[in-house]
């Protein structure tokens, strides 16, 4: 069995600064459990524009608000109890409101080492 919280992974290199926000990996590919699960914080304020080519991604909002854009530029709004599948390698904008913060739970398949981070400083979508 394993038992992890944030607290032991903060300071370690599974706390990841992904570029606009942070990123626990609780469970990552060395646990051999088939998926990735992060702590994920989106900082308020922020917009990323991500496509994740190797993997899918699911996201549970437990805090905060905002928004997801899909490819053709639909909008859907993120908040507390509200969950996103990129079940087809999704190109999106992931924006967190200006007034707080976006908390999600992240679920990946197949998992992550753990130590990925974006590169949000370019004009095309950040992938791993």
């Amino acid at each position: 069995m394993l038992i992890r919280s944030v607290a032991e992974l903060s300071g370690t290199k599974y706390e990841v600064e992904w570029g606009n926000g942070t990123s626990w990996r609780l469970l990552t590919a060395g646990d051999n459990m088939g998926f990735t699960v992060c702590h994920t914080v989106v900082r308020a304020g922020t917009s990323s524009l991500l496509e994740y080519r190797a993997h899918l991604e699911a996201c549970y909002c437990l805090a905060g608000s905002g928004e997801i854009e899909d490819a053709d530029g639909t909008v859907h709004r993120i908040t507390p109890g509200v969950l996103y599948a990129l079940d087809r390698h999704d190109r999106h904008h992931l924006r967190a409101d200006p007034h707080t913060d976006l908390t999600l739970i992240s679920v990946f398949n197949p998992p992550l080492h753990g130590t990925e981070r974006h590169l949000l400083d370019r004009d095309e979508a950040s992938s791993y």
